[in-house]
C-alpha cells in the first residue's frame, strides 16, 4: 500500500553534512507520522526524528540540535538534514510511515523503506 524509497546515504567526512531523503508512493491519500531509524550491525532499530502531518518533530538525543527533520507533504517526501556528522552516526538509515488514510480506511501499520548507508570516516 506505501512504497518507501530513500536517498542520498554515502561516505563523508567527520563534520561533514549530508541530506536524506524518502519518497513515498502507492495507494493512498496521506501519511501521518514519518520517521527516520538507523540501525547498527547486531543492534535494534533505534529512532532519530520523526515528523507528524502537521509538523510537529521528535528527535532522539543524539540528533538534537544536529539533525533537521523536514517533509513536503504535497510530495509526499520527507528530508533529513544531518549536519556536524560523527564516526558514531555510522549505521544503515532507514525510512518509516506510519499512519495511512487511504479513501474510506486507515491503517496504523508500519511501512519500511529498504534502508541507505551513512558512512563518516576520515
Amino acid at each position: 500500500q506505501v512504497q518507501l524509497v530513500e536517498s542520498g546515504g554515502g561516505l563523508v567526512q567527520p563534520g561533514g553534512s549530508l541530506r536524506l531523503s524518502c519518497a513515498a508512493s502507492g495507494n493512498f491519500v496521506c501519511i501521518n507520522r514519518m520517521g527516520w531509524y538507523r540501525q547498527f550491525p547486531g543492534r535494534e532499530r533505534e529512532l532519530v526524528a520523526a515528523i507528524t502531518r502537521g509538523g510537529a518533530t521528535d528527535y532522539a538525543d543524539s540528533a538534537k540540535g544536529r539533525f533537521v527533520v523536514s517533509r513536503d507533504n504535497a510530495k509526499n517526501t520527507m528530508y533529513l538534514q544531518m549536519n556536524g556528522l560523527k564516526p558514531e552516526d555510522t549505521a544503515v538509515y532507514y525510512c518509516n510511515a506510519r499512519g495511512v488514510f487511504s479513501r474510506g480506511s486507515y491503517n496504523s501499520n508500519d511501512y519500511w523503506g529498504q534502508g541507505t548507508q551513512v558512512t563518516v570516516s576520515s
